[in-house]
């Protein structure tokens, strides 16, 4: 007798358009979810990332599809949500031909989209993997500044959430100022370890933490190092979630030893009930899809030709959006995730009437 295999949960499909196939020079696995084009073609990065099972990959590129929806039109932005997702099995590698193959394959998906949907870079991905898949395809950017593009985005993303920082610790503490708060960095990617420099040299009390050994990277800030599995358990005043999202489960949330969550992580939240859970426990969570938008505001702005002053104001000016919608969740008596998507959603409906 066979036992049956639980199926992987995928989210509910409202997507415009969802591929996913097999890549015909690499045999990796290559998925791309546009999930609206209400605001304009959908703009996220690929995702280059080892999953257990295909379908993993799936329910991760739609969600991340539906997230960049709410993104994008929170940061006033005329795109769409869409992302991609390039998947290696546990423990697959691949060499510099196999990588090259996969990105080119990426770039002959994208283009079936005929520009409803433009690619950029993601967590695996980098800006010179992008200049491959522009070999077949001209709808991506972020490609590197030296070839004319918007360079790495990740020095916006850290200053977006920098500036969603300093709203918390205002409405908290009473006082912008980092100094003498203590954060969790649990993740020290291209986000993380920026923005754990510029908490450092603002004086703020560090623990950080990655999947790969970064203790160099904390002696050099005066930070403490902690083993990733404490990064949920290290009492602090703000956790900052930098790497991989899912991370909170009701059973974390039950007992994470922190005021507030704000962080670049995408879809921290294990299930969408885990901001109710941390309203219950008094822990302020920042949406991550409001955040951690400094990216693709980055790359939208300087596609566009915006000036550095032009991109720098909206940056900071995540602060205000976050402050806008923790007091709308404040007077409706709804949680900052709930706020949040209500009016990103407000916006993208009337693009759609």
């Amino acid at each position: 007798m066979t036992t049956p295999v639980a199926p992987l949960a995928l989210p509910e499909l409202t997507h415009e358009r969802v591929e996913f196939v097999t890549g015909p020079r690499s045999g990796l696995p290559i998925g791309i979810a546009l999930h609206s084009t209400a605001l304009g073609p959908g703009l996220g990065g690929c995702r280059l990332w080892h999953y257990g099972h295909w379908a993993e990959a799936l329910g991760d590129v739609m969600r991340l599809s539906a997230a960049m929806t709410l993104k994008n039109s929170l940061a006033g932005l005329d795109y769409g949500g869409g992302k991609a997702v390039i998947a290696l099995g546990e423990g697959d590698a691949a060499d510099a031909d196999r990588r090259r193959d996969a990105l080119l394959d990426l770039g002959d998906l994208v283009e079936t989209f005929d520009g409803t949907y433009i690619t950029t870079e993601d967590v695996g991905a980098t800006e010179h993997d992008m200049v491959v898949v522009r070999e077949r395809t001209r709808h991506v950017v972020g490609l590197p500044a030296t070839l004319g593009g918007a360079g790495e985005p990740a020095e916006g993303t850290a200053l977006g959430v920098h500036a969603s920082l300093e709203v918390v610790l205002e409405r908290l503490w009473d006082s912008p100022a980092v100094a003498g708060r203590s954060f969790v960095i649990s993740g020290l990617g291209q986000v993380g370890s920026r923005l754990a420099r510029q908490l450092a040299a603002g004086g703020a009390t560090l623990f950080v933490t990655d999947l790969v050994d970064k203790r160099a990277l904390a002696a050099e800030l005066g930070a403490t190092w902690i083993e990733p599995e404490e990064a949920l358990t290290t009492p602090a005043d703000i956790l900052v979630p930098a790497g991989l999202g899912g991370v909170l489960t009701a059973e974390t949330i039950d007992s994470l030893p922190v005021r507030a969550v704000v962080g670049p992580a995408n879809n921290p939240l294990a299930e969408r009930e885990g901001a109710t859970l941390l309203e219950e426990r008094g822990i302020l969570y920042a949406p991550d899809f409001l955040v951690n938008a400094g990216g693709v505001i980055h790359l939208a702005l300087i596609a566009e030709g915006a000036t550095s002053a032009a991109l720098d104001a909206r940056l900071h000016a995540i602060g205000d959006t976050l402050a806008r919608v923790l007091d709308a969740a404040e007077s409706e008596g709804i949680t900052p995730l709930a706020a949040a998507e209500a009016i990103a959603f407000d916006r993208v409906s009337a693009a759609s009437r």
